[in-house]
């Protein structure tokens, strides 16, 4: 979770957070993929890998020469690499919900608010760079984002 505070032209102090989220959020465009069918289907695949990868391993001949000292080290460094790829890949491209927050209410609820969402930390922290930067200059964030006022 990022979060900072950037006083606007207007002398309003903005709160801008982002907090990574680890379910997809449900829009219109994913209607008809919205049945889930759990995680066996992942658990399948990662057993089938490992077992691949055993069979793989067990089966080279005696005589093939290794560029290391370790017969199976290199590929067993291939292997490892490729498995850790998708959840690496996966853990980085992840949806961040980025959120604007201003004023007070009376009741400890902002007065204004946007939010937006983006994928992967590295975007989500370009775009809090981005709005603070807006914020600063024209007093509220960039409607060209993709940020949009919540009511």
């Amino acid at each position: 979770m990022m979060e900072r505070t950037v006083r606007g032209r207007d002398d309003r102090v903005w709160t801008l957070r982002s907090q990574m989220e680890w379910r997809q959020p449900a829009t219109a465009d994913d209607f008809e993929h919205d049945v889930s069918v759990g995680n066996a289907s992942a658990f399948v695949l990662l057993a089938l890998i490992i077992v691949l990868a055993i069979t793989l391993i067990s089966t080279i001949p005696e005589d093939v020469v290794a560029p290391w000292s370790g017969r199976m080290l290199w590929l067993g460094l291939l292997i490892v690499l490729a498995i850790l790829f998708f959840p690496v890949r996966w853990a980085l491209r992840r949806p961040w919900t980025v959120v604007a927050e201003t004023g007070d209410n009376g009741e400890g609820e902002p007065t204004e608010r946007w939010t937006g969402q983006v994928r992967g930390a590295l975007t989500a922290r370009q775009q809090i760079n981005r709005v603070a930067k807006s914020i600063q200059v024209d007093s509220q964030p960039d409607l060209e984002g993709p940020f949009q006022p919540v009511a």
